[in-house]
């Protein structure tokens, strides 16, 4: 089963976004990371956030390493989990979970590059991954977001 040419467009994608949280996170203040978002979210909070769910990634492109199938995925109440780790994400330095993000954001575009073709037919074959492997849609929504608090 192998992968058919386009179906890697995720990854320009990916870091597209990727290269923008980058340079949003080089440009802001402390000030700016700690201003206040929709919801009881910070700006870092947000990051914290986009970091956490590229962790969630990570977590499942390493179950699927060791040959945990991609079908042994069970989905979560997103809202719930979001909720539940609001909390954390707020409680990071603000620098601290922008850098997080950053790391976060590398490794699991890394570990979404790497996959082969194989293991990403059998992700795609599941109908419905755990994550989109365009990680690039969950970031620029929130970086969209982050963007227009910034401006005012």
């Amino acid at each position: 089963m192998d992968v058919v040419p386009g179906e890697r467009d995720h990854d320009v994608e990916t870091d597209a976004e990727r290269a923008r949280l980058r340079r949003l996170i080089d440009r802001m203040s402390d000030s700016d990371l700690s201003r206040p978002m929709p919801a009881g979210w910070t700006v870092a909070g947000v990051l914290a956030h986009i970091g956490f769910w590229d962790a969630r990634a990570i977590y499942w492109l390493d179950k699927w390493a060791t040959g945990i199938p991609p079908s042994a995925y069970e989905p979560e109440n997103t809202e719930a989990v979001n909720e539940s780790a609001k909390p954390l994400c707020l409680a990071l330095r603000p620098r601290d979970a922008a850098q997080l993000s950053l790391r976060l954001a590398d490794e699991a575009d890394g570990k979404v590059k790497a996959l082969n073709d194989e293991m990403l037919a059998k992700i795609r074959a599941t109908g419905a991954p755990p994550f989109n492997l365009s990680r690039a849609i969950h970031r620029k929504e929130h970086l969209d977001d982050i963007d227009r608090e910034l401006r005012g």
